[in-house]
């Protein structure tokens, strides 16, 4: 993957891509990858390609599809809209426990850009506000056994309940978030 862009282009622009790039080797890396990537559970082999595109400093598609070809934030991304918790739990108006930490843990993964979320720093931007969970854990239970799921656990650290346990939200908790958001706004 080591390309050497020094030699500039016919129109003189030296950040151009390269005239010489060896298309042979890149099939290689993209057959070895493949490879290795079917052989994988789809969501550890897109943990494992969010990760390259990390390392490398490459947007992901949806990012820069959405944007026009870069990963800039596009005007009226959430993460623009809301310049703290407090704002975003205002926007969203959510009315029961539940909604409300569907909304913290919205604020941590989606705005913040995590890509998971521990139950203890939802709990404590929700106690910040007034409105703190008497049961964490209980509440994100009650997140995983909806159907269809908001929230998944992705990790536990430590054999006891009372262990650190991390989740994320799934499409559907992102979608149920953003819908709690726009009906705020919209009405």
């Amino acid at each position: 993957m080591g390309h050497d862009y020094s030699e500039a282009t016919s129109s003189g622009d030296e950040s151009s891509a390269p005239r010489d790039v060896n298309a042979a080797s890149e099939i290689d890396v993209l057959a070895v990858c493949a490879t290795k990537l079917s052989a994988l559970p789809r969501e550890s082999a897109h943990r494992a390609l969010s990760y390259l595109n990390d390392m490398f400093g490459y947007a992901a598609r949806s990012e820069r599809s959405e944007s026009g070809g870069d990963s800039s934030p596009r005007p009226g991304r959430a993460s623009e809209r809301f310049a703290d918790f407090a704002e975003l739990f205002d926007a969203a108006n959510p009315t029961d426990g539940l909604d409300r930490v569907l909304i913290g843990a919205y604020w941590h993964q989606v705005i913040q850009g995590s890509d998971d979320f521990e139950s203890q720093s939802v709990n404590t931007d929700l106690k910040n506000l007034g409105h703190p969970s008497t049961n964490i854990t209980r509440d994100l239970d009650n997140l995983m056994n909806r159907v269809p799921r908001p929230v998944m656990q992705v990790r536990k650290s430590g054999p006891s309940q009372q262990a650190r346990k991390r989740y994320k939200l799934t499409r559907e908790g992102v979608r149920a978030a953003e819908e709690m958001i726009a009906r705020t706004q919209n009405g």
